[in-house]
């Protein structure tokens, strides 16, 4: 602990967080949990790729149910998407790389109703499959997030 108070007044003197409220450090050091979270901030933060366009009916979807989740379903999509309960500080915007969202591919014959989205959370990459309306999106999208946002078993 010593070690890292040193290396800590080396960039900042611990005299100059006094101006700063917990809850401010808290928010420098942890990021943001208050972030806006309304389909138009999401529109503008999020990149599809590979599949779909900001016009794709299941980006779509996946942009209203996002806008729609409570503070907890929000820590626990993050921890599916991108390995952290938090945005940086600076919301949506400021995650590098950006959440990129791309058509999961499925089996020949199979329906995408019937598959999960996976993710790639090194590099905060969404793989969602081509469903067929926002309520099968959330369903499908709480089911991962309540499965893997613990492990690696959806990556």
């Amino acid at each position: 602990m010593e070690a890292f108070r040193e290396g800590f007044e080396s960039v900042l003197s611990l005299d100059h967080l006094a101006m700063f409220l917990p809850e401010e450090l808290d928010q420098l050091f942890c990021g943001s949990q208050d972030s806006q979270w309304d389909e138009r901030t999401l529109l503008e933060a999020f990149r599809p790729d590979h599949g779909y366009t900001s016009e794709s009916p299941p980006f779509l979807y996946l942009v209203r149910v996002l806008s729609r989740l409570d503070s907890q379903q929000r820590r626990h999509f993050l921890s599916f998407a991108t390995g952290s309960p938090r945005l940086p500080v600076g919301g949506f915007r400021a995650l590098a790389p950006p959440l990129t969202v791309v058509r999961k591919t499925v089996e020949s014959g199979r329906r995408p109703d019937d598959y999960l989205p996976s993710v790639m959370t090194c590099v905060n990459y969404l793989k969602l499959p081509e469903y067929s309306s926002a309520e099968v999106t959330r369903r499908r999208l709480t089911t991962a997030i309540n499965q893997g946002r613990l492990s690696f078993l959806l990556s």
